[in-house]
């Protein structure tokens, strides 16, 4: 019987609770998802180094890829990771990074900006083969 007591008074204690800062929280929380795009503009890119490139030199490029984040505006997110696949089709290629983006012009002025222009120099010389997809997301 006391615990019936307990969950009652903890339900009304519950139900008691200031309304209306839940619906502030709420309308906080409306507020940043209706900020987000219903969508997003993804630019994938793969690469595949030459064998002649070592470790720290595929590491370099990179970190120099990740870096653009800081120095491009418009860049909304960076993701990298080794392709995994047991399939087998990745035709050699062996990275795979993903830059997001809001917009078709901040993906257009990420591309000739002078630090994508600047990262290009420092992946040409370890470049072996790259492929870039660029879509938009859907649910």
């Amino acid at each position: 019987m006391k615990n019936l007591g307990l969950i009652a008074f903890l339900l009304l204690a519950f139900a008691c609770q200031n309304p209306e800062n839940n619906s502030e929280q709420m309308s906080e929380n409306q507020v940043t998802v209706q900020n987000e795009p219903d969508s997003v503009l993804r630019h994938a890119v793969y690469f595949s180094f030459k064998d002649s490139s070592s470790a720290e030199d595929v590491q370099m490029v990179i970190d120099a890829f990740r870096n653009l984040q800081n120095e491009i505006p418009g860049i909304q997110s960076f993701e990298w990771g080794e392709n995994s696949s047991p399939e087998g089709l990745n035709r050699g290629l062996t990275h795979a990074f993903t830059l997001t983006f809001h917009s078709n012009e901040d993906r257009d002025a990420y591309l000739p900006h002078p630090a994508h222009q600047k990262f290009g120099e420092i992946l040409g010389p370890h470049l072996k083969e790259v492929l870039v997809v660029d879509y938009w997301t859907r649910p």
